[in-house]
């Protein structure tokens, strides 16, 4: 009987092995010690999609997306919408939409860019006002109306994804809505825009729908503020040179601007709220520092204080030419910079400021004669960069350098003060990005930023960095980069914060480069790696669910297939990949139920949506 009760349970573990994962209960060599791993349970149609046609077509384009567990609510950037759709995480249906006046939900003034009809010869026109206002794509007005924005009252919109701005034309830098970030208590909703700009919502003043067919207007918009120059979406030209200079991923033509203000991140350091947004693609990537406290919570003499330029009668940044902007090298004149920003680090590589650290000791670059951007990277890379060369913050504004590290992890050594400038070490040569800089995360333990960096070696893109950004609060010199933690193996995409001092580093595919599966979980101090974890690769957005101790990741580029990786945040190990859909990148998990939000390309996981894409809901079984 002995040898007959060795055979069966020999043939039961061959037959779960062979077997894989698919449907097998208490299964731990398939990745799960739970009864039925992990199932989509629900599917939820996005409002405004159909089938066919521009625009409100499928919902194939879409970026970050996050989730509020205290009021139960899921937002994601919708690019084909125009807009964030709001979806409740406890009845899985759409509650609203936040868009602006070109919005294709509620039938916006200016519904898209693109072609009305099938022979794609007629064209919505664009608001254009003389002033070089972003009409269409963002606020840029001669005057500033608050609560409204807009040469009408209104806040003009995103460019989406579609026509002009499809990533399909090698232009998703110029598309949004991108990233997404929550001020602490939940009443402010911060997006990304392709305009090089900042919209915040007032969540306070939204109402909510429980049918997804009779949507109510969004919140209102309490600030639209600038991080650099915008691409010359309504001006003369428009952003046809830009595609054009798209080809090699240089971006080089001034029509482009400094691209989408994307990835965000908050945090509190001593009393202030401070909003970390990344101009990362492509081009020139730099970081803006933005204090929000009294935009998300206004008192007093703050309480109209919506981060208007100091001028108030005067647009944003240096003056312009023509109506666009973007169109040419911007005019010689006084810089008009967002009142809430207080630095921006500029990834060029520059050295001149590190005069007591390797990487960047924080002084002025004013101090030391040496502007910000750093017009030496134009010549060694023939990357135009930051709108042409211009800082928005002026000359006699904290701006620094961010650093860049050879192939073997050791920092380069960048421009010299010298007339012309000495080349970096040669690999360094070309400061120019490849993937960009990606998300990032406050670290509370800490009060510091941590940023993923895929620059970190322009000669290979075998060693990214997570660089930590220290805010330098209450000194003139503005914030810069305190240290970096080399990835080996790694184009760091995103990071975000597990148990205690854990974090885990998302690493992804970028640009015709291709990694292995590889994942870290890192100490949030020391940069000392904990674990790596192989089991799941390609990577762009990652989540960490208290509700479960667990982590999440959307694993678009996986070498077997998109899938949501599945991470156990306890013990640094992982547990289960389930399968997703088609350039699914963007996930996040509402605590409360523990059920996971992941966007989906049109496909087979919508059932009745296939055809128009869907937001499937996870959750364990």
């Amino acid at each position: 009987m002995r040898p007959r009760i060795l055979l069966t349970i020999l043939l039961t573990t061959l037959f779960v092995i062979m077997s894989g994962c698919g449907g097998v209960k208490n299964c731990p060599v398939c990745g799960t010690t739970t009864a039925d791993g992990y199932a989509v349970i629900d599917i939820m149609p996005v409002p405004e999609h159909n089938p066919t046609g521009e625009p409100g077509g499928p919902f194939n384009s879409f970026d970050i997306s996050l989730v509020d567990s205290v009021n139960h609510r899921f937002f994601v950037s919708d690019r084909i919408g125009l807009d964030v759709a709001v979806f409740d995480t406890q009845q899985d249906v759409a509650v609203n939409f936040f868009t602006g006046a070109n919005g294709v939900a509620g039938g916006g003034i200016n519904a898209s860019s693109c072609a009305t009809d099938a022979a794609k010869t007629t064209f919505i026109p664009p608001i254009v006002t003389g002033f070089g206002n972003w009409t269409r794509f963002g606020c840029r007005t001669l005057n500033f109306h608050i609560p409204g924005f807009g040469a009408n009252d209104l806040f003009g919109g995103f460019p989406g994804a579609q026509c002009c701005a499809a990533r399909a034309n090698g232009v998703n830098p110029l598309s949004a809505p991108d990233g997404e970030a929550l001020s602490p208590d939940n009443k402010t909703l911060f997006v990304g825009n392709g305009s090089a700009s900042v919209v915040a919502f007032d969540l306070t003043s939204t109402t909510y729908s429980t049918s997804a067919t009779s949507l109510p207007p969004g919140p209102t918009v309490i600030a639209d503020f600038t991080t650099g120059v915008s691409a010359d979406y309504d001006g003369p030209n428009g952003i046809a040179p830009c595609v054009a200079s798209a080809n090699g991923r240089a971006f080089s033509d001034a029509t482009c601007g400094d691209l989408r203000s994307d990835e965000m991140s908050i945090g509190v350091v001593n009393g202030t709220t401070l909003l970390l947004v990344a101009n990362g693609d492509p081009g020139f990537p730099f970081v803006t520092l933005i204090d929000v406290t009294n935009i998300v919570s206004p008192t007093g003499v703050f309480a109209a204080d919506h981060c208007l330029p100091f001028a108030t009668q005067t647009p944003y940044g240096p003056p312009l030419v023509g109506n666009g902007q973007g169109n040419t090298t911007p005019a010689a004149g006084p810089i008009n910079p967002p009142t809430c920003v207080i630095g921006q680090i500029y990834y060029d590589g520059a050295s001149q400021n590190d005069s007591t650290v390797v990487i960047d000791d924080g002084g002025l670059n004013a101090a030391n004669g040496f502007p910000c951007p750093d017009p030496s990277t134009t010549a060694l890379s023939g990357v135009t960069g930051h709108g042409g060369g211009v800082n928005i913050l002026g000359p006699d504004r904290p701006c620094h350098h961010g650093p860049l590290i050879n192939p073997d992890g050791s920092y380069c050594a960048s421009q010299g003060t010298t007339t012309p400038p000495v080349p970096p070490s040669p690999g360094c040569v070309g400061a120019t990005s490849i993937a960009g800089i990606g998300g990032s995360v406050f670290n509370p333990n800490t009060g510091r930023f941590l940023v993923t960096n895929a620059n970190a070696t322009p000669a290979t893109t075998t060693i990214g960095t997570v660089d930590v950004i220290n805010p330098n609060l209450g000194s003139p010199n503005g914030p810069f980069v305190e240290n970096t933690f080399p990835m080996p193996n790694c184009m760091p995409t995103s990071i975000v914060q597990g148990p205690g001092n854990n974090f885990l580093v998302g690493c992804g595919d970028h640009d015709g480069e291709t990694f292995p599966p590889n994942e870290y979980v890192i100490d949030g101090t020391s940069g000392n790696i904990l674990a790596t974890i192989t089991n799941v690769g390609g990577v762009d957005e990652v989540w960490y669910n208290s509700g479960d101790n667990r982590y999440y990741l959307a694993a678009r580029d996986m070498p077997t297939g998109p899938v949501m990786g599945v991470i156990d945040a306890k013990t640094n190990t992982w547990l289960v990949n389930v399968t997703t859909n088609s350039n699914s990148h963007s996930i996040s998990v509402d605590s409360g139920n523990n059920h996971v939000f992941v966007p989906l390309q049109a496909g087979t996981i919508c059932t009745t949506q296939s055809s128009n894409g869907c937001v499937g809901v996870y959750a364990e079984q």
